[in-house]
């Protein structure tokens, strides 16, 4: 499994793997994001955007049902490449059960209180943080 940054792989790759998972935005994974890249086929993306200084939000996280058993190796290399970019703290929002279980069991907290949170408005599903060390 490879992190690329999204702007590095080619525009084919980028079509055809967004041409079977039409929910991601195609711009922002550009922009900001990363592809994952497993046997040299792009099977999932995330944009791990800095909020403000040590502060990171991990959204549009996606990986394709075929290779969703590796999700949690997935989030672990995240929170790596998260702690090369000095993140001190990243907040992620799901709106998946099964998410959750995998978010609390990485160690990532329920956030009840609103300081992150209300200043993004997304009202279905639950945020998460995570103190990198």
């Amino acid at each position: 499994m490879k992190l690329i940054p999204a702007i590095q792989a080619t525009e084919e790759q980028i079509n055809s793997f967004l041409k079977n998972n039409d929910n991601v935005n195609k711009h922002s994974l550009i922009e900001k994001g990363y592809v994952v890249e497993i046997n040299q086929k792009i099977e999932g993306c995330f944009i791990l955007e800095a909020m403000e200084e040590g502060v990171y939000w991990l959204k549009q996280l996606y990986i394709t049902k075929s290779e969703a058993a590796k999700l949690p190796i997935l989030l672990e290399s995240i929170l790596t490449l998260a702690k090369q970019q000095q993140a001190k703290l990243i907040y992620v929002h799901s709106h998946q059960p099964v998410v959750d279980i995998l978010l609390e069991a990485l160690q990532f907290h329920p956030q009840k209180e609103r300081v992150f949170v209300d200043k993004y408005d997304v009202n279905e599903g639950s945020w998460w943080s995570y103190s990198v060390s």
